[in-house]
């Protein structure tokens, strides 16, 4: 069988299992990347422009597939096709497999669709026997890298192909120098190397039955069969469930001519970045070893040199390696990581493909790609994930500083960034640690947070809790104040002030120190180093360009005006939610909301309401003024009332000295107030239709706000949410109130204001077109909407929802990642009949998915004008917004 060497442009069709590096272009395609592999389909790419590469071919993915769906057999035709090739390979380099005379050696490299470095295996010089050992020593005159060669081959074939462990080859490696007297393997002697290739073999016939295979083409299929099975190991079968890769893709074999970096010190192999991976400087980086092969990098054997050390003993290699780089830059517009092997003077091209990077790098090489002409804005922004983004903006664990500590616990983590401090158990202790003295650092422990917990958390470092998910209260009050939280930890119990690690059966005290990583969910005993975020130059450019493509506004959910002032500061074009309840539980602020739950008398509720209302107008106009021409949507007060009232007994007796009002009788309301469901129960606007004197309240406290930062230059862009509305009727009812504070309020003065709805049950969702009737905006709680529309409590999910995802119930957590086939739907049906009642009417999302990329995808998708996100995540959720303007 001849191999046509006919020009391939695209290879998806095609009946074929082997292409040749030479014959296939535009390999770069995603068509013909996902054919050749990543690998094979760059080699090509190298070769088309010049490049010196190693002459080769791939054994596709599709062999690969079929391979597997065939019980592990090879499938008809791809041995034909293999043999074809070997034979065009002698052809083109001169030389034979097998031969003894002129021998072919070569390589068998995995090669995923998508880069999966070190995931899978290897086989290095293939075609090695006990004759062609001989021939290489001769046509080489290096006997020691004949041996060294060989030896290798023994080793990798018998751990790739026969799963032998690799300590037992390490074992007589370490034996044989400490028996002569050597430190490194490079001190070995060709005959030391020709006695550790006979041991390896010794060892590969005791555990196998079988000997190293001296036939050169069944070792070749066995090597092919070898790498299509590490597809499936167990390292990379996990990788690709972390990075969430398709498991079907397969991956396809590369063989190539053998070039030897181990023939002496004209000759060495090494692993090139274009740029800096670290910090994105334009600078060629690198590592190379002299008269090494190329797993001795990898495996840390022996110590390599930078490349800058190539200008002492190979100055012509370090311009030609530099000019490499500028080459593939050129060619494929971004950074590469690439391997290269010397071989007796002279450079070969071995592998490129687009370099893993840090954040700080990936933005950095992003902007100045785009200064330098090589791509445009839009493929600049692109090239910035969300997720990287997000990386910068928190403090991050010193990855040396982790690999020293202890691991006590892992969680969910459920907001990003690292925190160090010592542990205290309750939130009024972490604020009086704090006020004594403001530069304590504190992590708060907790069986789980609640709203009281409000200053606790926010003088603290971080939060660890025991119970709770990615959108527990924890969760969410750490995402909006940016703080580090690992939740829902079952390693961990917390009770009598201390904190139980089950497995380790270790117990921390109060003010001992621990680390929490919010990337990894992991907890570490003791004070790790931390390295904080910055916001560059080119972090803040990418964002601005981000913006000018992006369809949707981003906004934030800002409750203080800290908050305000930091979303704004990030880029936030407005507070798409203030959440007025979080207002009131500071302070004197907290008693006075007790005092009007627990009002007798229509008298005393209006006293405590003349408190309440100073303290939000107060509130508000530091707000508006901090959000000056941008709009603020305020939520009217939504949680039920027993969540400000206290549930421990000190807390109880307090506020009975406070108020004066009998203990027993506080105990009494507190219980009588408490509900089976409160998610579900006397909240939101029914507190509005039962009490109107609440709203209405807070109503007259917006409008007196907004005329008084009008008054001090601010120009105001008010809007009122209604929360939890199922009902047009309670829309009618809502808005009729909220006007007629507006009209007592404002006396004729003019205010640019709007009266909305939150959209977070149902049945609001199945009757919107009613609704918008009464309502001027929609704005997606989604939080709740997930909650009512799959009957799960958010705080309760955690116990469950691992072992969903693990067994495939669902695919991920609902409330991390917005469910387009439930709520999304949902959410569609209500804009479709919002829009054909209003077809102008603004539509938006507060809820927490307003900061998921995937979640923002569908948003952009859907229609929805803005998203709303906790003020830390706005950059995130401006950069998603783009990308999926972009790729829409």
């Amino acid at each position: 069988m001849q191999l046509s060497k006919a020009t391939e442009n695209s290879l998806s069709g095609s009946q074929r299992f082997v292409f040749f590096f030479s014959d296939v272009k535009n390999a770069n395609s995603p068509q013909n990347v996902a054919v050749l592999g990543n690998k094979a389909a760059q080699l090509c790419e190298m070769t088309s422009i010049g490049l010196n590469v190693p002459k080769g071919f791939a054994v596709s993915t599709h062999a690969c597939r079929e391979f597997f769906m065939a019980g592990k057999k090879w499938p008809g035709g791809l041995e034909q096709e293999l043999l074809a090739a070997i034979e065009r390979l002698e052809s083109e380099t001169g030389k034979k497999f097998g031969s003894t005379e002129n021998p072919l050696f070569v390589s068998v490299r995995s090669g995923s669709p998508v880069s999966m470095p070190g995931m899978m295996d290897t086989i290095l010089n293939l075609g090695m026997n006990d004759s062609t050992v001989h021939a290489f020593a001769k046509n080489t005159e290096n006997p020691r890298a004949a041996w060294d060669s060989y030896r290798r081959l023994v080793q990798m074939f018998g751990e790739v192909v026969f799963g032998i462990e690799p300590q037992l080859f390490e074992k007589e490696i370490s034996g044989l120098k400490q028996k002569n007297g050597h430190v490194h393997d490079a001190d070995l002697s060709a005959k030391d190397l020709e006695e550790l290739t006979q041991k390896f073999r010794q060892i590969l016939k005791e555990k196998t039955g079988h000997d190293f295979p001296q036939e050169v083409f069944p070792a070749l299929a066995m090597a092919v069969s070898a790498v299509f099975e590490s597809w499936n190991s167990k390292r990379a079968t996990a990788y690709r469930r972390i990075h969430g890769l398709d498991d079907s893709l397969g991956t396809a074999a590369t063989i190539q001519e053998m070039v030897f970096g181990n023939l002496g010190n004209d000759s060495g192999t090494g692993v090139g970045f274009t740029r800096n991976p670290s910090n994105g400087e334009k600078q060629l980086f690198g590592e190379f070893l002299a008269n090494a092969q190329g797993e001795d990098i990898v495996a840390g054997i022996r110590t390599p040199l930078s490349l800058e050390e190539l200008k002492k003993t190979m100055p012509r290699i370090l311009e030609e390696l530099s000019a490499t780089g500028h080459l593939l830059e050129t060619h494929y517009r971004d950074m590469q990581d690439f391997e290269f092997t010397v071989e007796k003077g002279k450079l070969f091209l071995l592998q490129t493909r687009n370099a893993k990077r840090t954040a700080q790098s990936c933005v950095k090489t992003a902007f100045d790609f785009c200064a330098e002409d090589l791509i445009s804005k839009q493929q600049a922004v692109l090239r910035v994930s969300p997720k990287e983004v997000e990386r910068l903006l928190h403090p991050q664990l010193d990855q040396n500083s982790k690999k020293l500590a202890q691991l006590i616990a892992r969680g969910i983590p459920a907001s990003p960034g690292a925190a160090v401090g010592k542990i205290v158990f309750s939130a009024q202790r972490a604020l009086e640690l704090k006020q004594k003295n403001a530069e304590e650092k504190i992590i708060l422990v907790r069986e789980e947070t609640s709203a009281e917990d409000i200053e606790g958390m926010n003088a603290a470092e971080g939060i660890l809790t025991a119970r709770g998910g990615a959108t527990s209260h924890a969760a969410v009050i750490c995402r909006a104040m940016g703080k580090c939280c690992v939740a829902g930890s079952n390693d961990i119990h917390v009770k009598d002030n201390k904190l139980f690690v089950k497995n380790a059966k270790t117990v921390l005290e109060e003010l001992e120190t621990v680390s929490l990583d919010g990337y990894t969910g992991e907890v570490f005993i003791g004070g790790l180093h931390t390295v904080e975020p910055e916001i560059t130059e080119e972090l803040s450019g990418l964002l601005s360009w981000a913006d000018s493509f992006s369809r949707m506004s981003v906004r934030a959910n800002a409750d203080t005006i800290q908050d305000a002032v930091v979303a704004r500061k990030l880029g936030a074009k407005g507070i798409g939610l203030c959440r007025t309840e979080h207002m009131f539980f500071a302070g004197e602020r907290i008693t006075a909301m007790r005092e009007m739950i627990l009002s007798r008398t229509e008298e005393q509720r209006n006293r405590a309401l003349v408190k309440l209302k100073a303290f939000q107008k107060e509130d508000f106009t530091g707000i508006f003024t901090a959000m000056d021409g941008l709009p603020v949507t305020i939520r009217l007060l939504d949680p039920p009332l027993h969540e400000f009232l206290p549930k421990e007994a000190k807390d109880i007796e307090e506020l009975s000295e406070k108020t004066g009002l009998e203990k027993e009788l506080l105990e009494k309301a507190v219980k009588e107030m408490s509900e089976a469901n409160p998610m579900l129960g006397f909240r939101g606007v029914r507190l509005g239709v039962v009490f109107p004197e609440i709203y209405e309240m807070q109503a007259k406290a917006v409008f007196e706000a907004a005329v008084e930062a009008k008054k001090s230059g601010a120009k105001v862009k008010l809007e009122i949410m209604i929360p939890l509305v199922f009902d047009e009727k309670e829309m009618q009812h809502s808005k009729k109130l909220v006007l007629d504070a507006a009209q007592k309020t404002l006396q004729g003065e003019e205010l640019d204001f709007s009266v909305g709805t939150m959209i977070e049950l149902p049945r609001a969702c199945i009757t919107a077109d009613k609704i918008a009737q009464h309502a001027d905006f929609f704005s997606f709680g989604t939080n709740d909407l997930t909650q009512t529309t799959f009957g799960i409590s958010r705080d309760d999910a955690a116990k469950f929802l691992g072992p969903y995802i693990e067994k495939k119930a669902v695919e991920k957590d609902p409330f991390v990642e917005l469910d387009r086939n439930g709520v999304g739907e949902l959410v569609k049906i209500a804009l479709e009949k919002g829009r054909l009642t209003k077809p102008k009417l603004k539509a938006g999302i507060c809820g927490e998915h307003g900061g998921d990329p995937h979640s923002i995808e569908f948003c952009h998708n859907a229609g929805l004008d803005y998203v709303s996100c906790s003020p830390y995540r706005v950059p995130v959720a401006r950069m998603a917004a783009a990308h999926a303007a972009l790729s829409g």
